[in-house]
């Protein structure tokens, strides 16, 4: 039962295959009343006189009857019966066509064409290779040629502003000397709309990689960008996105900082040139300031003109821009009161300035019988008196303002050392310039 199955099947797929052929293309207009036996031969003539012209109809048979075609054989490829029906339907004198033509499954027969093709190629690469390589030495001479162009020194390092853009320039041109020389071989080979392609194909493949890198690509321009800009200088003392320290460095991917502290701080340069930067180092005078909380009870503007006098003392504050003092506010217990100073700040450390500062004011305050109160609470509760004993006054010691060389400069000199020893250990990796213009 299971046989009589399949045979019926194989039967209807081989009746159907051959229905379809024999549907194919067939001739139109009108038939002919009367058959030609002279007329059938020689269309059959015809027939095979064209097939024999033509390849892969080696194996097909043509018989016409009553200008009725039959056709007979295998081809090797299957695209080559519906040709067939085409063709045949165009001779003069056929009113119908049965192909019965089907696909060969001779392995020999199948790889003949294949092996005929390879011969052929291998024939036209032969015939071809005295051009492609004159082809192949042009385009490597031209990129011979832009890559001992792009190792000169002149004219990329005096036309960039720092090393880093000419060596972005010399990329550029060896780029630029790499798609001449493909170009230049494609044309000689006369396959110019291969470039199209490749540079299509490239085009697609650059546009993936740049989404995928986006964040290297946007830290390289910005690279490019600060090495050209330059908002600071090696050493100088900034604050980038909160981080404060010494410049050690500007990479071609990060700035790296020295903080007060002694840790390096690595900030990508996509970073730096989006952040708000505050140069502390770009001016020379700098100013500190400080607060302090006087009894409520004392003469307001007494104490202020102590404090002034105070800050007049000592050595490091500038006289112009002149110290300042004014009254901030009112605390929960003092009168707050703002004293403000300037420096030098490439002569006196600017936290040694505040401290020594705030240390000589206190004391003239508390000489002069103003004191700096602590935080004061009041308890109510029953059974308890409405004064408290005072604590007895003491007399403060006398105070000496410093002399401005002691005033930070052992710390600035050891920092400024740690500086030193930082840029040193690469000196090569380092985009800033000192004599680099600055924006």
């Amino acid at each position: 039962m299971i046989r009589l199955i399949l045979t019926v099947c194989v039967l209807l797929t081989l009746g159907g295959a051959a229905l379809a052929q024999t549907e194919g293309t067939q001739p139109d207009g009108a038939i002919s009343v009367e058959s030609d036996r002279a007329q059938d031969f020689a269309t059959r003539d015809r027939i095979m006189a064209i097939l024999g012209q033509l390849d892969g109809y080696d194996d097909v048979r043509a018989t016409v009857s009553n200008g009725i075609v039959t056709l007979r054989g295998t081809v090797v490829d299957a695209s080559r019966i519906e040709a067939l029906n085409e063709l045949v339907a165009r001779v003069d004198g056929v009113v119908a066509i049965e192909n019965t033509v089907s696909e060969s499954t001779d392995v020999v027969e199948r790889l003949n064409p294949a092996i005929e093709r390879m011969r052929d190629r291998a024939e036209q690469f032969v015939a071809f290779s005295p051009l492609i390589l004159v082809a192949l030495s042009a385009g490597a001479l031209m990129m011979v040629f832009g890559f001992w162009l792009a190792r000169r020194s002149w004219p990329w390092d005096r036309i960039a502003p720092n090393a880093f853009i000419a060596d972005i320039y010399r990329q550029i041109v060896r780029l630029a000397f790499v798609v001449l020389g493909i170009v230049l071989a494609l044309d000689l080979l006369n396959a110019t709309a291969l470039l199209g392609t490749i540079l299509g194909a490239a085009g697609i493949v650059g546009l993936a990689i740049g989404f995928a890198v986006r964040d290297t690509v946007e830290n390289f321009i910005s690279s490019i960008m600060l090495s050209i800009r330059q908002p600071f200088r090696p050493k100088d003392l900034v604050e980038i996105e909160g981080d404060t320290g010494h410049v050690i460095r500007l990479t071609s991917r990060a700035t790296i900082l020295l903080s007060l502290d002694g840790n390096h701080i690595r900030i990508p340069n996509s970073t730096v040139f989006k952040s708000r930067i505050i140069n502390y180092t770009r001016n020379d005078e700098r100013r500190f300031t400080f607060t302090l909380g006087v009894e409520p009870e004392a003469d307001i503007s007494s104490a202020q003109q102590i404090i002034l006098s105070a800050l007049n003392e000592l050595p490091f504050v500038l006289a112009a821009p002149g110290p300042a003092v004014w009254v901030e506010g009112l605390g929960a217990s003092t009168i707050d009161i703002t004293a403000a100073g300037w420096i030098k700040q490439h002569e006196t450390g600017i936290g040694m300035a505040k401290g020594e500062a705030i240390r000589v004011v206190k004391a003239r305050l508390e000489e002069a019988g103003i004191s700096l109160p602590e935080p004061t609470y009041r308890l109510l509760g029953v059974g308890t008196s409405d004064s408290a004993p005072s604590a007895p006054k003491r007399t403060p010691a006398p105070v000496t303002p410093l002399e401005a060389k002691d005033v930070g400069t052992d710390e600035a000199a050891a920092l400024e050392t740690m500086i030193e020893a930082e840029r040193e250990a690469l000196p090569d990796d380092d985009l800033l310039r000192r004599e680099a213009p600055q924006e």
